[in-house]
């Protein structure tokens, strides 16, 4: 691997893959996607051009990860029902594997998810069995853990009344060798802050957009939110914001702010493309990658999703491979994913 550093690593271990997994204790909920030329005005109303219903939220995530070749564990909640059917059928065709039991009182949550012809979403979200986790679930979820794994966190959850405690306290004891990574979610001003402060205290690695990270830090600029967001959360943990068509700005632990520019490409959905970003870079830090080669494939793996219609539109190693056509980072992600 030619010294790349295995970042975030409390070990120190330089140059080598983790053999690790991604979890995530999150939602995997039902999209219900409506393609709509804008936004009706308030009182109004919309025919949508397109409607689709698909697997969503941290199925994303887990997708865009697995595709890149990271083993992956659902340990959400998921319920009984037909959404809840959806949910698990997805998982197991996406070779996901699942953590906990599904909850006998309710069905998994939806979302509505409107796509208007600029590409833009906007979501309403019903909550189910996901936003209704128990102290029996975080324990099980601590029991499926195993040495060099990353554990993915989301802001939703946070914000759910029943999850946020437990999420938090979950987070707190896990093991010194599990490493963290929080996506806010658009909710994060919502987070009460005894549940979000212990969670950043612990966290290895922060991913956000533009305008999480201003509900972060009061700072609209992405540079200045990126750099800002690193000094508040200390030099152990590394901050992705998420910048959509100009690329990400990175802070890894202890460093400064670096813009790192997206791809040229015509948008059609960006429905996801968050998440497929937040999979990507976590599967190339799972390979080994250091953060600035897994920052560009995560760039590359977002501007890939964003041309295809649907929440899941993450490439696989192939497809990422054939979008870069030799371009940087490709010699990076060759060495670490076709070794």
């Amino acid at each position: 691997m030619n010294g790349l550093v295995n970042p975030g690593a409390r070990d120190g271990v330089r140059g080598e893959p983790t053999g690790g997994r991604l979890v995530l204790v999150g939602n995997a909920i039902v999209d219900l996607v409506m393609r709509v030329p804008a936004l009706p005005e308030r009182g109004g109303d919309t025919v949508s051009q397109d409607t689709n219903l698909t697997t969503g939220g941290g199925f994303n995530v887990l997708t865009a990860a697995r595709r890149l070749g990271l083993p992956t564990l659902y340990a959400g909640a998921h319920g009984t029902g037909p959404f809840g059917d959806r949910v698990r059928a997805d998982l197991a065709r996406a070779g996901i594997e699942m953590v906990l039991d599904r909850v006998a009182e309710a069905d998994t949550g939806f979302c509505v998810a409107f796509v208007d012809d600029g590409g833009e979403r906007t979501f309403a979200t019903s909550l189910g069995a996901e936003a209704r986790l128990t102290e029996a679930d975080a324990t099980a979820v601590l029991a499926a853990l195993r040495p060099g794994d990353m554990v993915q966190i989301s802001g939703y959850g946070l914000a759910y009344p029943v999850n946020g405690p437990i999420l938090a306290s979950l987070v707190a004891r896990l093991p010194e060798h599990t490493r963290v990574c929080l996506d806010p979610g658009p909710l994060v001003d919502q987070i009460p802050q005894e549940v979000l402060a212990p969670v950043l205290a612990r966290c290895d690695w922060v991913s956000c957009n533009q305008r999480e990270g201003r509900l972060l830090t009061g700072l609209a600029d992405a540079h200045e939110g990126a750099a800002a967001l690193a000094a508040r959360l200390g030099p152990r943990t590394g901050v992705l914001l998420r910048a959509d068509a100009a690329g990400c700005w990175l802070v890894p632990p202890g460093g400064e702010p670096l813009h790192l520019p997206g791809r040229r490409v015509t948008a059609v959905d960006s429905n996801g493309a968050g998440d497929a970003h937040t999979g990507a870079f976590l599967a190339f830090l799972g390979h080994g990658l250091d953060p600035i080669a897994a920052a560009q494939g995560a760039n590359a793996a977002a501007a890939f999703a964003v041309t295809r219609h649907g929440p899941a539109t993450g490439p696989t190693v192939d497809e990422l491979f054939d979008f870069l056509d030799g371009d940087p980072p490709a010699a990076l992600l060759s060495a670490a994913l076709r070794r």
